[in-house]
Formats: C-alpha cells, structure tokens, sequence
C-alpha cells in the first residue's frame, strides 16, 4: 500500500515537473510560430522568449548588476545612495575617496586657502529638529541589523540678515525664506496622496522650507504638514477654473486666502517637457479630478501655453494682476530655449518697469512624471548653461537685485546646489530626491500608473508599500542634511554663509587639466 502511494506521488511530481512544462513549452512554441507581431519568435519560439525576458530585465540588471557606481541616468548610483543615506542616517560621510571621474571635463567649487572656522559662520542653529534616525549595529554580508531611535539635529537655518524675501517690495504679504533648498512641483495625480503627505509633513518638520504644489492645483495632502507652499498655476489653470475652463478669481482669492501657501508660480514651461502638462486616465481618481475642475478617468492634457496672454508684456500685466488681487508673491517658471528669447523677456521687463517676484529657471535635464521621448531629451538648455543665462541678463538691465532666481534640474546633491548658487541662484528646486526620500528607486514608470513603491501612483494597493510616519523622516532629515553640506562648503570656500557663492567661487576644468574661471570657460566656448 505504501509503495503504491510512493509510486502515486512520484508520477505526480513527473508530470508536474517534466510533462506540464514541455506541455507549455510545446504550446507557445506553436502559437509564438503563428503570431506576426515578433520577427524572432516566429523562428526562435524558446530563444527569442528568453530574450524578450531578459530585455525586460534589462533597467534592474543594469542599475544593479552592470552600470558602474558613477554611470546610471538620470542619476548614478552613488547620487542614489547619498539620498537614501542623508534620509535615513542624516549622513553624508564616505570613505577612501571619491569615484567621480576627474579627468572628465567637469565644475568644481574653489576653496580657499584659509577656509572659514565653523563658528564664524552665519547659521541659525536653534530650535533642534525633532526627527528619527536609524543607526547600524552590524553591518556584514549575510548580517545587517539595525535599529531607528528618536534624535535631534541642528536644522542649518539661515541667519536673519541672510534671509531671503520674496515680494518685499510688491506685495502687501511678503513671503520670508530661512533656507536655500526647497521642494519642486510635483502634482498630486502624478504622484499619489501617500508620497505628497509623506513631503508635506517631512518639510514642515524640517521648516526653513517651501513646498511647490506643481500644475495640479492645491490637494488637502499638501496641507497636511506645516509647511510653507508654492502653488504652481499652470497653462490648464487646474485649482483657478471655472467649469468651462476660463481663469476664475473668486477661486484664486479662495487659494490666495490661504495662510499656508505663501506665493503662486505660473508655469511656462517645464525643463522635461516644454509642453503643458499630462497625467493618465488611470491616474485621474475622482478626488483627483474635483480637485483639478476636471472630469475622471479621463486623460489630462493642459494647453502648451496660457490663453490668457500672448506675449512677455501680457504676461507681467497678468503677474501684476495675481500680486494685486493675491497679495503674495507671484513668479514664472521658464525653461531657456535660446539667449535671444530670454533677452527679449528681460528688455520688456525693463521697458514696463514691471518684474516677477522670482524666476524658477529649470534646465531640459530635469524630470517628469510623463513626458514625450523628443521632449524630454532634446529640447530645453540644461539647468548649467541656462542658468547663468539668465543671471546675466537681468544684470546687464539692472534688475537682477529686483527678483530672485530659482534654479532646477538635477540638483540633488550639495556640491551640485553649491554650484548652481555659484552659477546665479538664489535658491533651489529639487523633485526626484525628494521622490527618493520616500522610497523611490528609479523604475521610471511614472507614467504607467504601475509605481512598485507606491510613490508615483494613485492605486491604493501599490500605496501601501508606502509608510507616511515613516518617509516622513526620510523627508526631513534629507532636506537638512543638504543644508549642512551646504554650509560645509561655503566654510571651504572662505564664506560664511551660501548666500554668499559667486562665480568667483566656481571653476572649469578641461580633460587635459586646464583650469579656468567660468568668465574664461564662457569666453573660450563663444569664440
């Protein structure tokens, strides 16, 4: 009876194991055979099946396996690492040297000889910032253990005289800034109510900060946290309309009443997608689409540009309009397509007397939740050579100390932050480090809905994986930890605080070791 039985489950596990999948095999060899859509399968049903797997394999197999730590893009792995480490560790120590490659072309910070002692410099350092930290207790191959305990950090905050005033001078409500870095525009839809949440809370925790609200309008998850807002208005004029679409002002009176939001920017363009914005049916929840003035479950697609004027003097009437109306600061977000265009802009500016309380420059190299291939890699200036553009044409007419300028594009480091302030920025946006903070790991399916990290998605199930009491921290500790940095190199540099970089401050180095100014830099690519 017992060998009967053995007999029994051992034929069971034959035809399991050897009979159903040749069984399979045989049947998608024949079907891969008679299909017309793949040229390979129709030769090499098996082989072609593996290649098509592993093709789909390839992103991980990448980042993980073969790309170098300095050679992954949008960002490389030791980019990665050091978002995650400051998040969680609030940390940005390494060890033996770095990996950067520096016989490549390349900006460098200058230091100075005799660097600034760290209690000379201008930092406020009080109230401490109640956050979580984990620390490692063994860190080996097959052993790792660690464990989170509550902390205090020095928040890095600047001093009042260095604080940074949008709208002193236009505005009945000025809006006070004691930090350089703050968080881009990242639309609730494009990213879901858990990772908003998880920023808001993080960043008001932090404080100093600002939070910008991207195209999709005000959701009750940017307000969750106390944190200082940006709404963004974008050329779908979502959060500001009316039903029918046209610009409503008893709904931006409503959102300018808000104490939380602080200033309003109008998005003329977006460095990954100089176009007007797009999210997914999929993504359009009904919350999602009573909060835009929209239908759900419908495509989003907002206009290339406002209807609402037509050229640069239309547009700083309208600015003028919104600082009237509002009361609060307004500024614009441009990407640089060409010196010309910008020339013109800042001329009328002059001309009219009439300028934004700030300019947000983002570089073609910054992200996106969905964008078009062509966009997304050929259109736009990078935020390193747009940038400085831009300062020195509002000082060749003499508004520069008139407004402020807001630099994006890949900024998520602090040598990074340090040289675009250098480069002419007074502050500066970051997005996709703040998407790292809270758990993303570079998929780049944003577009799809399909999040596996439940960040930029708004399917409940896949938000899950998405803990808000904890990427909370994560958020807080990231965003201090590039402020200590920063003024790690401002006392490398021989200044006392990084309001203070210049382009004195920044060097340009050739493959053949040839160092120059940027003035240089700039003179020898013109000619």
């Amino acid at each position: 009876m017992l060998e009967t039985i053995l007999i029994s489950i051992v034929i069971a596990l034959l035809v399991l194991v050897i009979v159903v999948p040749l069984f399979l095999i045989l049947r998608m060899s024949v079907h891969d055979k008679k299909q017309k859509e793949h040229s390979v399968l129709r030769n090499y049903p098996i082989l072609g099946k593996a290649r098509y797997i592993i093709e789909k394999m390839g992103p991980e197999l990448r980042q993980y396996l073969f790309h170098n730590d300095n050679e992954g893009k949008p960002f490389n792995r030791r980019e990665f690492e050091f978002v995650n480490i400051a998040g969680k560790y609030n940390s940005r120590m390494v060890g033996y040297g770095s990996e950067r490659d520096f016989e490549k072309d390349g900006f460098y910070v200058s230091n100075s000889m005799f660097p600034t002692h760290r209690e000379d410099l201008k930092v406020v350092q009080e109230p401490k910032v109640k956050t979580r930290l984990y620390k490692i207790d063994e860190d080996k191959l097959f052993s790792r253990k660690e464990h989170r305990e509550d902390g205090e950090i020095d928040p890095y905050l600047l001093t009042e005289e260095n604080h940074i005033h949008l709208g002193k001078d236009t505005v009945k409500k000025p809006f006070e800034i004691s930090g350089i870095v703050g968080q881009s525009a990242m639309s609730f839809g494009s990213l879901g109510d858990h990772a908003i949440t998880a920023l808001s809370k993080g960043l008001g925790m932090a404080g100093g900060t600002w939070m910008n609200t991207g195209e999709g309008s005000l959701s009750p998850y940017h307000l969750k946290g106390d944190v200082d807002i940006i709404m963004q208005i974008g050329p779908g004029l979502f959060g500001v309309r009316t039903k029918e679409g046209e610009f409503s002002w008893e709904e931006f009176k409503k959102k300018s009443r808000i104490d939380q939001v602080k200033a309003f920017e109008l998005k003329l363009g977006q460095g990954a997608k100089t176009r007007g914005g797009h999210v997914a049916a999929k993504k359009v929840t009904k919350e999602i689409a009573e909060i835009r003035d929209v239908e759900p479950h419908k495509d989003i697609d907002s206009p290339n540009r406002f209807r609402q004027f037509d050229d640069v003097k239309g547009l700083l009437e309208f600015v003028q309009q919104l600082r009237e109306v509002g009361e609060k600061p307004v500024g614009i977000k441009i990407v640089v397509g060409s010196e010309e265009e910008v020339e013109d802009m800042v001329k009328v500016m002059s001309e009219e007397q009439m300028v934004p309380d700030f300019i947000t420059v983002d570089g073609g190299n910054g992200g996106t939740g969905a964008s078009y291939y062509e966009l997304a890699a050929g259109v736009g200036l990078p935020t390193f050579a747009a940038l400085p553009l831009v300062h020195d044409l509002l000082t060749k007419y003499g508004l520069r100390e008139r407004t402020h300028i807001i630099a994006s594009g890949q900024l998520i480091t602090p040598d990074k932050i340090a040289m675009a302030l250098s480069l002419g920025a007074d502050m500066v946006n970051i997005a996709r480090g703040f998407m790292m903070s809270v758990g993303c790991i570079m998929s780049e399916v944003c577009h799809t809905n399909n999040c596996p990290v439940g960040v930029a998605t708004t399917d409940p199930e896949l938000q899950r994986a998405l803990d808000i009491e904890e990427k909370k921290y994560r958020t807080c500790n990231y965003v201090v930890s590039l402020r200590a940095g920063l003024f790690n190199m401002a006392a490398a540099a021989g200044i006392d605080s990084p309001t203070k970089f210049e382009r004195k401050h920044i060097r340009y180095k050739e493959a053949l070791s040839n160092v120059m100014t940027y003035k240089e830099h700039k003179e020898k690519t013109v000619h």
